[in-house]
């Protein structure tokens, strides 16, 4: 233990340095001082250094250990690590703070599949912010002396049936494909959020209302319900957020509903109501923050699930209008020369199939690191 307890009171201890002058005699009693011997001088106290109380600390690097604690708890703290005698190595980062976003930002970066997929997705998002300088041709160039043209040293991924220069075309697909996937979830979450939030908060007949027309939405095919949505609006980028986005909301709504239902009869909401917290501050401070784990996993699979869909409907001519390229769109152009010039539709099926895969690996990953029980 540190300090150590002061020493007993007692008798003082010899002083070093002084000189006995007697002798013992028989029976162990001081004899006489010889004859003609100097009178011995008493020891000067003053010259001698009293200890200091307490003493020093110990230097840093050595164990600290406080008044009582077991052995096994002492740490020793060397090159920003923290070490046990039973061997355990804790870094001090993990020690100074800890929270939820940390840990699973800890725990998703090591986690391997997510991270290729996390960064496939960011070559995606790079390609579609910058598909203009990093395109080497324009999406509308043609060339109709190379028509259909099979993967070159000057076309990498071959031409189309107009000779224009498939690699280009779907570097300009990505940006339809992420703007697709990323703006029809925002509309997913501003309206199936609060739709799901009110619900579960609320309760009694909001509750039941809401819960029903949910159900309802939920009855419906969602592919063929987008489809119908698509024939109303008509083919266009701006109808495919709105089609996908009113058509999607229902399962981050049940999901966000049951969260809900789960956290305001915790103990810190009925503190804060007891403290005088409103509606709106219960809601929106207390409790949809701690809702966001499933919502932020809701929007991961989403994605991919709005880029199929979007490729699904340019696939049959309902979704991107030409020439705005789209790889649903040349999948769905290419796929009746696939005997003849297969590049024309693998390339672009391939992409479909690579952009799906990054986002469910990447959407697998946030799910394991947001879940406390595989801390």
């Amino acid at each position: 233990t540190w300090p150590p307890d002061p020493p007993a009171i007692g008798p003082p201890p010899p002083i070093p340095g002084a000189r006995r002058t007697s002798q013992a005699g028989h029976g162990g009693a001081p004899g006489p001082p010889p004859a003609g011997a100097a009178k011995p001088r008493p020891a000067r106290l003053s010259s001698v250094v009293a200890p200091t109380w307490p003493p020093d600390p110990p230097p840093l690097g050595a164990p600290r250990q406080s008044r009582g604690a077991p052995r096994h708890l002492m740490a020793f703290t060397v090159g920003g690590v923290v070490e046990t005698p039973a061997g355990v190595v804790v870094p001090l980062a993990e020690i100074r703070g800890s929270s939820l976003w940390r840990d699973a930002v800890r725990r998703l970066l090591r986690n391997r599949l997510a991270m290729l997929g996390g960064i496939i997705v960011m070559i995606l998002i790079v390609l579609a912010l910058f598909a203009d300088v990093l395109a080497p041709y324009a999406y509308t160039k043609t060339n109709f002396s190379r028509l259909n043209e099979p993967p070159s040293r000057t076309y990498p991924l071959g031409t189309d049936q107009l000779g224009r220069d498939v690699l280009s075309r779907m570097i300009y697909g990505a940006r339809v494909s992420m703007l697709v996937g990323l703006g029809a979830q925002i509309i997913v979450v501003v309206i199936g959020v609060p739709i799901g939030a009110l619900s579960g908060f609320v309760g009694g007949r909001l509750d039941t209302l809401l819960t029903r027309f949910i159900d309802v939405m939920y009855a419906f095919p969602r592919l063929l319900f987008v489809i119908l949505v698509m024939s109303m609006l008509g083919a266009g980028l701006a109808n495919i957020f709105i089609a996908i986005g009113l058509t999607g909301w229902v399962g981050i709504a049940r999901q966000t509903r049951a969260q809900v239902l789960g956290l305001k009869e915790k103990e810190f909401v009925e503190g804060a109501r007891a403290l005088g917290a409103g509606f709106s501050r219960l809601l929106f401070r207390h409790v949809l923050p701690n809702a966001l784990t499933p919502i932020v996993v809701s929007v991961t699979f989403g994605i991919p699930e709005a880029i199929f869909t979007e490729a699904a409907l340019s696939f049959i001519g309902v979704g991107i209008n030409p020439p705005t390229p789209s790889w649903g769109q040349m999948v769905g152009e290419g796929q009746q020369f696939l005997r003849s010039y297969w590049h024309l539709c693998v390339f672009p099926s391939i992409a479909i199939a690579v952009t799906m895969l990054s986002f469910t690996f990447f959407g697998d990953g946030v799910r394991d690191a947001l879940d406390p029980k595989l801390k």
